[in-house]
């Protein structure tokens, strides 16, 4: 977190466990490296990623170790389990530990008693919490509907995260929702790979307008053709509240 802004730009990297080595994940440092001469505050990895992504060199950087994970080869990936511990995470001298939770996933209740457990372990460490919390579920018909994204982001608020990242409601009327009703800073997801640039920029924009606390975004972000443009840009706007037009000329 930008302690001038209050506000963050975290690049997530911890679809290898997911998807497998995908575009923009292959070689890690290099990833990482485009992201922080970007300016992005953090990276998310898991742990087994750390030596060999993460480095002690160069432009400083957060280092956010994620502790949930499931694959898509599984028979349900909203199932997430915890696999690391936040004690191993203070051993690699972690700014951050993340929870991932789907809210409506068929093991809701595992998934939510980690999350308040991690969140005690945190809370006695000192350790920041950022809940990853999504509607994702049979009973969930639109992941991007306003009145579930604000249920899920509340729950990791009352389960104690110190962060909540959760979907981007489409429409700065229906995000300021979330953000009212979430009592710590809410940042989003980038979603899927976008179409243009612009789409992306304006999402930001529309986020920090509506209260959002910045983002955490991904494939728009390392499978971009100009990774450390676009971490500059949308820097650009979460930082210094540039519009998406101003924002572009970085790119």
């Amino acid at each position: 977190m930008n302690r001038d802004t209050q506000r963050t730009v975290i690049v997530p990297m911890d679809h290898g466990i997911s998807s497998g080595p995908i575009e923009g994940l292959r070689d890690m440092k290099g990833a990482v490296n485009k992201v922080a001469e970007g300016g992005a505050n953090a990276v998310l990895l898991h742990k087994g990623l750390v030596r060999t992504g993460h480095r002690g060199y160069g432009r400083d950087i957060g280092l956010i170790i994620h502790l949930s994970a499931s694959t898509a080869l599984g028979p349900d990936p909203n199932n997430k389990v915890t696999v690391t511990s936040v004690e191993e995470a203070i051993s690699m001298s972690a700014d951050a530990v993340s929870v991932h939770v789907n809210v409506g996933a068929e093991n809701e209740e595992e998934q939510l008693r980690e999350l308040g457990r991690i969140a005690e372990v945190c809370g006695s460490g000192g350790m920041p919490l950022i809940a990853m919390m999504y509607p994702r579920g049979e009973k969930i018909e639109d992941e991007f509907g306003a009145e579930v994204v604000a249920h899920a982001a509340r729950v990791g608020a009352e389960l104690g995260a110190d962060i909540v990242k959760t979907n981007f409601t489409e429409k700065i009327s229906s995000f300021r929702k979330v953000t009212k009703g979430c009592p710590v800073p809410v940042v989003i997801a980038g979603g899927p790979k976008a179409d243009s640039d612009r789409e992306i920029l304006e999402m930001v924009s529309n986020s920090i307008r509506a209260g959002g606390a910045g983002v955490s975004i991904g494939r728009n972000v390392f499978q971009h053709k100009n990774p450390t443009g676009m971490v500059r840009a949308i820097s650009k706007i979460v930082h210094q509240e540039a519009s998406p037009e101003e924002a572009e000329e970085e790119l």
